[in-house]
């Protein structure tokens, strides 16, 4: 740790923020600033747990409680811009210090849950909790921290601790591994076209192809690449079945094409650290312990949501394929019907039953536009408003900076935004935070981002969304909402800190206000005439919300079953793919559909652990946000502003302040069932 001694904490861009709005100064911050920075920063938030741990007063809510949850700022700060640099713009220094951090965090966080004196003194003021007049929150946060504890191995022997510490640590690297194995088959692929190959294909997509292309040095070709923006409309217009094989082949194939990528080992081994580590900590198996702080509590509770789900989607996607086969015989082609064929028959489908395509909904819906509309939804919903802020430099030329306002004007927070694909960014869209919001001591101002794949157009275009795309911007708004109007006391209850199966509700139900008619007609305009989308497509769009269900839902819930298969056994599988094919079959997986996350690439349940046994959740919040909406619908005024008052106050506001159940009951005035959700999906 001698590097440390060079680094001041104090006055450090890394943990001194003095950029403009109070961010970062990402100008002043070199890729080599991290590794000495970190060293300090987790010597500086030891010292204060020792500290905290040692101290001869009585324990009290301020003097442990509190100053746990305040301590090792200079840590939150540095980590925040980290964790941010590896998932958004990572280059191979970055991704060796990821390897380094990783483990080194695992063993500090490890040595902090099982350190002796601060359990006791937590456990004190636990078995005191009745007496200390604790209000609602302060108890939840008491509760939820005593457990975290004795979840994280406090209660163990010496041994037990040791060897928990060791396989969380192994568990680090390997996420770390399984994250950046994916990247670089992603990365390192890509289908380079000439004209000929790409006839027929859409404007929009020439257009993000060229621009892949050039990325990769290839000016003047087309590219395909692993990102979905690029993959998934190649595979719904490409008229070259040949081709949509060798990329479906490819994006199915991510991390188990053999060589130093390939995440097959990888996954056996952290599905049997996992078995273990449930085990030592006294659970039956690994999702009996992460499911015991959710909403759902057992893999029962998950099957009984996913399995009728399930049963109901294959039915649906049956009588689908039989149309698509139709559609395939009638075009002349006397191939067996496979996977690649699914979503370019698929569109045909949905051009023959609605009229329409894909392709002519995209020039409504340019990215700029979406972007507002989500502003627009916020501000009438919840009277926030945001304003870009130009020219300020975040860890990307891409990001862009929003002041958040309060409706008297105040300022709420900051809210940044990457949206566009680019190889030193991993797939996917995410939220996550610079900062937290919460009002324990000094308090502070949530700084929450975005990140989007979008294909990027050429300079002077504007770019266009697919409406999956648009979705998917304003389901991670949802989330970033969550953390901008949060509004509690404790830093561990903030934002999004609520249980995995909860923490969907509040970004899948703001994915509803897209399509509603009044936002739609406002902010879908044609790209060139400016003109709103006419009404006829627009009720189109609309009759078809649920074509292509039975698709959509069998390759979710394949792969929320397979996530489930994996961590509800006692042990682990000695051959994860072997597995995962042979609980396929007995599913009766088409073998005309993939999962939509097959698992040598399934960074939700691999690259960390953040989805692992959890991946059902979206599902499980489908239910809520289903039933939530049609709240809104029931009184006719999707922006009904007493609804809108208490969907702010109890599930965006209220963070983990209080148990889901109690605060959706709040909002709803009941729990729902899963009918509203298998209606919505169109599968009743």
């Amino acid at each position: 740790m001698s590097s440390s001694k060079t680094v001041d904490l104090a006055t450090h861009p890394l943990t001194l923020w003095q950029g403009p709005l109070g961010l970062p100064d990402f100008t002043r911050i070199g890729d080599n600033d991290f590794g000495p920075v970190f060293d300090a920063a987790l010597e500086s938030h030891q010292a204060e747990i020792d500290a905290i741990a040692g101290s001869s007063e009585a324990p009290t809510i301020d003097n442990t409680l509190a100053a746990l949850e305040l301590a090792g700022e200079p840590l939150d700060r540095v980590s925040s811009i980290f964790w941010c640099r590896a998932g958004a713009h990572t280059n191979d220094d970055i991704q060796a210090l990821e390897r380094d951090i990783s483990p080194k965090m695992s063993r500090h966080f490890s040595a902090i849950s099982m350190n002796e004196k601060l359990f006791a003194r937590i456990d004190d003021l636990y078995q005191r909790r009745d007496s200390l007049n604790l209000d609602p929150e302060t108890l939840r946060v008491l509760e939820k921290t005593w457990k975290g504890f004795v979840r994280s191995g406090a209660k163990l022997d010496a041994e037990g601790k040791k060897r928990l510490a060791a396989i969380n640590e192994e568990l680090s690297s390997l996420g770390t591994k399984f994250g950046q194995n994916v990247l670089a088959d992603e990365r390192d692929w890509a289908l380079f076209l000439d004209e000929a190959d790409v006839a027929g294909l859409p404007d929009f997509l020439k257009s993000a192809m060229a621009e892949a292309a050039e990325m990769r040095g290839q000016k003047g070709r087309y590219a395909v690449t692993l990102s979905r923006s690029i993959y998934e409309p190649f595979s719904t217009f490409s008229e070259r079945r040949d081709l949509r094989e060798t990329v479906f082949r490819a994006f199915t194939m991510r991390g188990q094409n053999g060589g130093a990528s390939d995440n097959t080992d990888v996954v056996r081994d952290m599905l049997k650290l996992r078995a273990e580590k449930a085990k030592l900590l006294g659970y039956e198996s690994f999702a009996a312990l992460k499911l015991d702080d959710t909403m759902a509590k057992t893999p029962k509770a998950v099957h009984d949501l996913l399995d009728p789900v399930w049963q109901k989607a294959l039915e649906k996607a049956a009588n689908d394929q039989k149309e698509l086969e139709r559609l395939a015989t009638e075009a002349g082609s006397n191939d067996k019907f496979a996977a690649w064929d699914w979503r370019f028959y698929q569109e045909k489908l949905r051009a023959e039953k609605f009229a329409f395509d894909e392709a002519e909904l995209k020039p409504y819906l340019q990215l700029e536009r979406v972007i507002d509309a989500c502003f627009d939804v916020a501000t009438n919903l919840f009277g926030v408003t945001f304003e870009e802020k130009r020219g300020i430099a975040a860890w990307h030329p891409d990001a862009r900076v929003f002041m958040v306002k309060n409706v008297d004007g105040s300022e709420r927070g900051l809210f940044l935004a990457d949206y566009f694909a680019r190889p030193s960014k991993r797939s996917g869209a995410w939220m996550s935070a610079l900062k937290s919001g919460y009002k324990l001591g000094p308090g502070a101002k949530p700084v929450i981002y975005n990140i989007m794949n979008f294909a990027k157009p050429p300079a002077g275009e504007a770019a266009l969304l697919s409406v999956d795309e648009a979705k998917t911007l304003f389901h991670e708004f949802g989330h970033a909402l969550h953390g901008m109007l949060t509004d509690v006391t404790w830093p561990s209850v903030s934002g999004t800190s609520v249980s995995r199966d909860f923490v969907e509700l509040p970004s899948q139900l703001y994915e509803h206000w897209l399509t509603v008619p009044a936002v739609l007609e406002k902010h879908a305009l044609h790209v060139k005439t400016g003109k709103p989308m006419p009404k006829d497509l627009l009720d189109k769009m609309l009759a078809a919300r649920t074509f292509g269900a039975g698709f959509a839902t069998v390759e979710f819930t394949a792969s929320a079953l397979i996530d489930m298969a994996y961590h509800a056994r006692p042990d682990a599988p000695a051959e994860p793919l072997r597995f995962e094919a042979e609980t396929l079959e007995k599913l009766d997986m088409p073998d005309t559909i993939a999962m939509r996350h097959r698992t040598p690439h399934f960074g939700h349940v691999f690259a960390g652990d953040g989805y692992s046994a959890g991946y059902y959740s979206y599902m499980w919040s489908e239910v809520l946000d289903a039933d939530a909406f049609s709240a809104f619908e029931e009184t006719g005024d999707p922006f009904n502003p007493e609804l809108a008052e208490r969907l702010r106050k109890n599930i965006y506001a209220a963070g983990g302040s209080k148990d889901p159940e109690e605060l959706y009951t709040a909002f709803r005035g009941k729990m729902p069932s899963p009918e509203a959700m298998m209606v919505k999906r169109g599968l009743v």
